[in-house]
């Protein structure tokens, strides 16, 4: 029987790239989203992904959403916590909508998605736990507080949990994807964009390719001795 994966924030981007891999490695995927549905719906009906609404940085939500899906597929072997928002500013002008909207969804939403899966995973002795953080997380980034603490506090959670979860069979990784071809990065005027790949070595932006591409390998029975670890997929613009 075909192990399920849940992936957050899985219908579009990075997600969209994490959710077709696993899928290619014959896993039984589910895609979660916030709001746009359109976009789902087109997922959906192009992949064959089952996809499900829910705001990942409400705990409540998780709870039903995870239920949902486990009713659907089955019990959750593979989370891939991928969902994530920027409110980027100075932080001497951020508000605290700023701050707790980032904080809530990109952080908080890895205990709310979590916490729904750990025990099935200890007791099937079992699990892949992936969190999608970012270069950002490790190095900091003017304009981006928010999201670089959460991005870091993530690294943290992996960390802790790795050493919680290891005799149970669980593995809790990050991956840190440094600048990606997405949708809003290549949205980036063009000069500001030459400069951004300037500062990166290997001279071109990252694929959601090449971010799934780390997801398949954490997931397998082959990376069954590596856990509490950051993957720096950054075509080494930074290393920490």
């Amino acid at each position: 029987m075909a192990r399920v994966a849940l992936v957050t924030g899985g219908t579009r981007g990075i997600g969209e790239a994490i959710s077709l891999a696993l899928k290619a490695e014959g896993y039984t995927v589910a895609a979660s989203f916030a709001g746009n549905e359109e976009a789902a719906k087109a997922f959906t009906e192009k992949t064959g992904i089952a996809s499900y609404k829910w705001d990942v940085s409400d705990f409540e939500a998780c709870k039903a959403g995870v239920a949902k899906v486990v009713a659907d597929l089955g019990p959750i072997d593979v989370l891939v916590n991928n969902a994530g928002i920027t409110r980027d500013g100075q932080f001497h002008k951020m508000t605290a909508e700023q701050w707790g909207a980032v904080i809530n969804t990109n952080l908080n939403s890895n205990f709310n998605m979590t916490r729904q899966v750990i025990e099935g995973m200890r007791e099937r002795k079992f699990g892949r736990v992936i969190c999608i953080s970012s270069v950002n997380g490790e190095k900091g980034q003017f304009g981006q507080t928010n999201y670089s603490a959460a991005k870091a506090g993530e690294i943290g959670f992996v960390r802790a949990l790795a050493q919680e979860s290891a005799k149970f069979g669980i593995t809790v990784n990050a991956i840190a994807p440094g600048y990606i071809g997405t949708e809003m990065v290549r949205a980036v005027p063009a000069e500001a964009l030459t400069k951004i790949v300037a500062t990166i070595p290997v001279g071109r932006l990252g694929t959601p390719e090449d971010i799934a591409r780390c997801v398949v390998f954490l997931a397998s029975d082959g990376a069954g001795f590596i856990s509490g670890s950051t993957i720096s997929a950054n075509g080494a613009q930074f290393f920490s």
